[in-house]
């Protein structure tokens, strides 16, 4: 059976998927050597076209006042594409923005893509430009409306004939389009469609052995992307792969959160033989802040067990004592002051202007705490607050919910949106509680660190 590519342009009230909107599609359903089918038609935006747009392509308002909205095409651009492997001219932009298009409709469209950008840097080398106006040039295509879909599709059409005409066979031509793919070598177990038929959304995946049993967990926001890029490589850990996968399976999480939190939990609790292991812990040392006689305030190491005032947990006392020194050298804390340095006079750091002098009393304890508080949110690894953390769920009428109280994260679960703003005990009653972990608790810190903006609900 043939291989079949569907060659895709789109015009678009703007660049960007999730806020602009789709003006124009032309779809060319190509065998590698002939026009099998096509394609066209305008579509309805359900908003203003920028005079900009309309000035490069041609496309204005009234143009498209009667022509149909997307979703009712969307049925013929999932059975045109079906099964072909999609291909635009800087495919990403296309794709994405049909992805977009499909997502507000609660659909997921994936296609294996080929971009002929980077087609046209294989083929041809020695071109100064792969733009496709270039191209249409240097190769003399002949099109009427340029930047109109038809005729930039057909245009791309006839650039793939010539691409996989230099190819010289069809042997050379299932190469090429193999190395785009990233997919030039699979376990024997896997065929391609095993891997293209993965979900482009964000969750964990399990690679499996031939007795079933789970040898290796990963998350990612794109889990096909990723999957194919643990394929492309060559490194030890992908000769295991190679070797071992038989299957591959996945779970939706919807949240890049939930990912990052079910990974670290399953690997520990699985121990997949490929993964690099995190060894079960006790945390038995606690870092806790204290004032010492002269006003400074201070970190000392403590027996987790023989407080409840703990900063952070470590599992060894010399992790803890190296946390506060870098934590020190990081805002010229003063190592004598935190009994890390036992110098009887100035610390070590004070002669390499390191310290400030709190070790000799130089810098006042009221200057020096300001700074010590400063630090403090670093090494605070717990939560002073009861709190609902919330994200996307796994469709557009669910959210995750995650639950931190008395200092640690709890665990999380899902809500439906129109649930969601019910009381907190109500909310408590979808989380699947876990046992308190400090590595947990680091995951869900650093989120909100690089997560300025997550919608909390305090209790």
């Amino acid at each position: 059976m043939k291989t079949k590519y569907a060659v895709v342009d789109l015009e678009t009230t703007g660049g960007i998927p999730h806020r602009d909107k789709i003006t124009e599609i032309a779809i060319i359903l190509y065998d590698g050597k002939e026009i099998i089918e096509e394609y066209q038609s305008l579509i309805n935006p359900e908003r203003s076209i920028p005079y900009t747009i309309t000035r490069i392509t041609g496309i204005d308002n009234e143009m498209v006042a009667d022509a149909p909205k997307f979703y009712e095409v969307a049925k013929q651009v999932i059975e045109l594409t079906e099964g072909a492997i999609f291909v635009a001219h800087n495919v990403r932009f296309d794709y994405q923005f049909l992805r977009a298009e499909f997502k507000s409709l609660g659909y997921t469209f994936t296609r294996r893509n080929l971009c002929t950008v980077r087609l046209s840097r294989k083929a041809f080398p020695q071109l100064k430009s792969y733009s496709l106006g270039n191209l249409i040039r240097y190769f003399k295509i002949t099109v009427k409306h340029r930047h109109r879909a038809y005729d930039d599709a057909w245009a791309t059409t006839i650039l793939l004939g010539k691409i996989f005409h230099e190819q010289g066979n069809e042997e050379g031509v299932i190469d090429l389009v193999k190395a785009s793919l990233k997919l030039t070598k699979l376990p024997s177990a896997l065929s391609i469609d095993d891997v293209e038929s993965l979900p482009e959304e964000c969750g964990v995946y399990y690679f499996r052995n031939s007795q079933e049993e789970i040898i290796y967990i990963g998350k990612s926001i794109d889990i096909k992307a990723r999957a194919k890029q643990h394929f492309a490589k060559y490194t030890r850990k992908t000769d295991k792969l190679f070797d071992n996968v038989a299957s591959i399976s996945y779970e939706i999480t919807g949240s890049e959160l939930a990912s990052l939190l079910k990974e670290s939990k399953e690997i520990k609790e699985v121990q997949p033989s490929i993964n690099k292991i995190q060894k079960t812990k006790t945390y038995d040392f606690a870092i806790i802040k204290e004032t010492d006689k002269s006003g400074y305030f201070r970190y000392a190491v403590v027996k987790a067990n023989k407080t409840d005032k703990a900063l952070s947990l470590f599992s060894a006392r010399k992790s803890a004592l190296s946390h506060i020194e870098q934590i020190g050298e990081a805002f010229q804390l003063c190592n004598k002051v935190n009994l890390i340095d036992r110098s009887t006079n100035t610390c070590f750091n004070y002669e390499l202007t390191k310290c400030q002098g709190a070790c000799i009393g130089e810098e006042p304890p009221y200057l020096y705490n300001q700074r010590f508080n400063e630090s403090e949110v670093i090494v605070n690894r717990l939560f002073d607050e009861n709190f609902i953390l919330m994200e996307e769920g796994r469709s557009i009428d669910e959210r995750a919910v995650f639950l931190v109280e008395d200092g640690h994260y709890r665990g999380f679960g899902y809500i439906d949106i129109e649930d969601s703003n019910y009381g907190i005990e109500e909310i408590k009653e979808c989380i699947k509680y876990e046992a308190l972990s400090p590595e947990a608790d680091l995951i869900l810190r650093n989120y909100m660190w690089s997560h300025s903006k997550v919608e909390l609900m305090h209790f």
